[in-house]
């Protein structure tokens, strides 16, 4: 067993052949989930895992530059837009609005995983934009400039940034 670290294998396997700009989509119970789709099934029993469970431990294992979901989650569902807001403070990640309509259709079309939780809470879908180690890249005695969106995430990072769904 490896301590501190995903035991799903299949989850485990998916996300190391993320790159950068590959999706993750993490669903409610309820999620119509395409059928050619690399689907992962968490959700053994309602509300276990919750998909704030999910989002946790993906924040410890994966980049992400942005998280996109339904505004409804900010209108409707201010909870969980305060655990995510929580989950994702200091990541230097952005929020974007993709409507539940958006998320269903195209989304989980592009997602190069979908991980399903047992959560029935409304609006909880999220789709994770991937990234790079922004520190990693381009190291501060290097000649090479990052991009400014490096340079932002970075610095969002060493601000511990709250992400605000604008």
């Amino acid at each position: 067993m490896r301590p501190e670290r995903i035991l799903h294998p299949q989850l485990a396997a998916a996300l190391s052949t993320l790159g950068h700009t590959d999706i993750i989509l993490v669903t409610d119970a309820g999620f119509p989930i395409p059928a050619n789709a690399n689907r992962i099934d968490l959700g053994f029993w309602p509300g276990i895992p919750d998909v704030t469970d999910i989002l946790r431990v993906l924040r410890q294992e994966v980049f992400v530059e942005d998280i996109q979901f339904a505004r409804e989650v900010r209108d409707c569902n201010p909870d969980l837009y305060r655990q995510v807001q929580d989950i994702y403070t200091g990541s230097g990640a952005d929020f974007s609005e993709a409507s539940h309509e958006r998320l269903c259709s195209e989304i989980a079309h592009q997602a190069k995983v979908i991980i399903r939780s047992g959560s029935f809470n409304p609006w909880a879908n999220f789709a994770l934009v991937a990234s790079t180690d922004p520190f990693a890249w381009f190291s501060e005695g290097s000649n090479v400039q990052p991009l400014p969106a490096y340079v932002t995430r970075r610095q969002r990072i060493k601000e511990n940034y709250v992400p605000q769904l604008k």
